[in-house]
């Protein structure tokens, strides 16, 4: 007896060739049957903050759809760029270069690092708080003319002709009906599964992260720090009337995310030149340096300061006030901390401490694509098929079982000759498990079984 799983086209992979392509599973290959965990991933306890909207909780299946569509260039009107383009793994999700490149010239300010973007009480995205939300934020650079072009304006077609381009795709006929139970796509359903994605790339494995664990709060010295970097984070913490820097009293640990009712900074640059005071939020200062101490890209919304130390000596001394400048950096002509060049390596070795490592190389937050944008869904892993026979005689009958992906729907299918095949739809449960009853001839006879997914044309 032959037991069958089906192997469609180029789009879809299902089950005969899993065991040869499962090893390749971030080369274009996307197992939808053994996903990586977004949702359960560990928060340590002292993190509070979180801006996850009630009705768009990171799943599983809809950060993996988010990830998809996050490395996908064919967002773009020809098929060049990609969310990933601008937010980049390699460097926490943001770009080293100062402008990044869109389809029609290059972005006003420069990209902001995405990590930690979860971890904040503050709801409004955008340098310039733009965004009501994660969730609008997301699709604002599809619909701009420069970024990713399906502006609807100026020559490019709208966001009505992505959404038929996502839904001719047959990799996304399968993955928004096993995320929202049919195929159909609409721009809430792409925003709710970016931003899933996007809530779910966190770093909590710093050199912070193992300090803060082991005491009682921040304050507290941390043992595995050295003496530097424990009087770097004093100065973070501590108000500037009590001999710190008052870095915490915007960038507020543990989870280092800039208060709602922030200013502008007096960085009012613009990458273009002249004046630009609508800057009032700022990303996580988790990550501002990979783990060799290299920045993710310069700092700041117009990419003018290199380095750290150049950070430190801005806030060190700002030295004229503009309408828009946080109260907290006001002192009658700007902000003059007077540290010395101590201090400042002091606070620069602090901020080092910030940076984690998984970030950057966890598959789970990769380009699911392979090098010439292909991609392929495993949706019934090879092996997965049993078959299990009960009764005699006319009562005889076949139970076929499978593991699939949840909320799937499979055709069960039977045949004796491989050619003509009949059988009845069956919707894989919440665990992916797949069992169909057929009734079956008697022993001496052949018979086939497969289970099929087939998406709409």
């Amino acid at each position: 007896m032959l037991v069958l799983s089906l192997v469609m086209n180029k789009a879809l992979l299902l089950a005969a060739l899993a065991p040869a392509l499962a090893a390749a599973a971030q080369d274009g290959i996307l197992d939808l049957t053994q996903l990586p965990d977004y949702a359960g991933q560990p928060v340590p306890a002292y993190i509070a903050r979180d801006n996850t909207p009630p009705g768009n909780p990171i799943t599983n299946l809809g950060a993996t759809l988010g990830r998809t569509l996050f490395y996908d260039k064919r967002l773009s009107r020809n098929d060049t760029i990609s969310c990933a383009s601008c937010h980049q793994q390699a460097h926490a999700f943001s770009d080293l270069a100062a402008a990044s490149v869109g389809v029609a010239g290059t972005t006003g300010r420069h990209s902001m690092r995405l990590v930690n973007a979860r971890f904040s009480q503050e709801l409004r995205f955008f340098w310039d708080e733009r965004a009501a939300s994660l969730e609008a934020q997301t699709t604002q650079p599809i619909q701009d003319h420069v970024e990713m072009g399906f502006s609807g304006g100026d020559g490019d077609p709208g966001f009505p002709e992505l959404v038929a381009k996502l839904a001719a795709i047959r990799e996304y006929q399968a993955l928004f009906a096993i995320v929202y139970g049919d195929p159909g796509i609409d721009e809430a359903r792409i925003q709710n599964a970016i931003a899933q994605f996007v809530r779910s790339i966190q770093s909590f494995d710093s050199k912070f992260d193992q300090g803060r664990a082991q005491v009682g709060g921040d304050n507290a010295p941390f043992p595995n720090f050295t003496p530097q970097e424990n009087a770097g984070k004093n100065l973070f913490l501590a108000p500037p009337n009590n001999g710190g820097a008052g870095c915490a009293g915007c960038h507020r640990p543990p989870e280092f995310d800039i208060a709602p009712n922030s200013g502008n900074n007096g960085v009012i640059g613009t990458l273009s030149g002249g004046a630009d005071l609508t800057v009032t939020r700022s990303p996580s200062l988790r990550d501002l340096v990979d783990p060799d101490g290299v920045p993710n890209g310069a700092f700041m919304h117009d990419a003018s300061l290199a380095t750290l130390l150049d950070v430190v000596n801005h806030y060190n001394s700002i030295p004229t006030e503009n309408e828009g400048l946080d109260n907290r950096l006001r002192g009658g002509r700007g902000q003059q901390l007077n540290l010395t060049d101590v201090q400042k390596n002091e606070l620069t070795a602090f901020l080092r401490t910030l940076t984690g490592a998984n970030i950057y190389t966890d598959p789970k937050w990769s380009d699911p694509f392979d090098a010439s944008g292909g991609l392929e869904l495993i949706i019934l892993p090879a092996g997965s098929v049993s078959v299990h026979f009960s009764g005699a005689g006319q009562n005889r009958v076949a139970v076929v079982s499978a593991t699939g992906v949840p909320g799937l729907e499979y055709d069960c299918e039977t045949s004796s000759d491989l050619i003509d095949w009949t059988g009845h739809t069956v919707t894989a449960d919440g665990a992916g498990a797949l069992s169909s009853t057929i009734p079956a001839p008697a022993s001496s006879a052949h018979q086939f079984f497969r289970y099929v997914y087939r998406p709409s044309d």
